[in-house]
């Protein structure tokens, strides 16, 4: 049997089937974190996401929130910029490993889009560690800030990004044999 026979036979492993699971919950991850409105919050009076920066005049519940778009900065650019690209190349990475499942070409893909995973996590932890060194740097702190929820959720689809990366990286000549 030809390797290329092989490659259209074979199973997709548990492995890379995993991988691609990892892959689409990143993508979930990134769309939530990109489109979440807290990111940065202070005492129910100040947000701050990718897009705006939002205030209440007075610490009342009913008071209006007053916003602005965010993206004033340099810093505030970078950061929404590598987010982005990341994530655009999560997507690429996504469709890639998806087509070559279907198409029956699975172990011809398996490193490109191990490499377009590593890329978009590098992109994406830059843009998160960019992202509270810059606000500290150049926020004015009258009261508590946190980072919020929506900077946790842009970890978390940053490290399904790397364990997606790590499962298509596994060389399958090594793992198929057990499955």
């Amino acid at each position: 049997m030809s390797s290329t026979e092989e490659s259209r036979v074979t199973a997709v492993t548990p492995l890379k089937l995993t991988g691609l699971v990892c892959v689409v919950i990143s993508l979930c991850l990134d769309v939530v974190a990109l489109l979440s409105p807290a990111w940065v919050t202070a005492d129910g009076h100040f947000s701050l996401s990718l897009w705006l920066r939002c205030f209440r005049a007075s610490p009342l519940p009913d008071a209006d929130w007053h916003c602005k778009w965010a993206l004033d900065s340099d810093w505030e650019i970078a950061t929404v910029a590598l987010l982005l690209t990341g994530a655009a190349i999560i997507l690429i990475a996504f469709l890639v490993a998806l087509i070559s499942i279907c198409q029956g070409t699975r172990r011809k893909f398996y490193k490109p889009v191990a490499i377009l995973l590593f890329s978009a996590v590098v992109l994406q932890v830059c843009g998160l560690v960019l992202y509270p060194i810059k606000f500290v740097e150049t926020a004015t702190m009258r009261t508590y800030h946190e980072f919020n929820w929506g900077y946790g959720i842009a970890w978390g689809a940053t490290i399904f990004s790397f364990g997606g990366a790590v499962l298509y990286c596994l060389n399958p000549k090594n793992y198929d044999d057990y499955y």
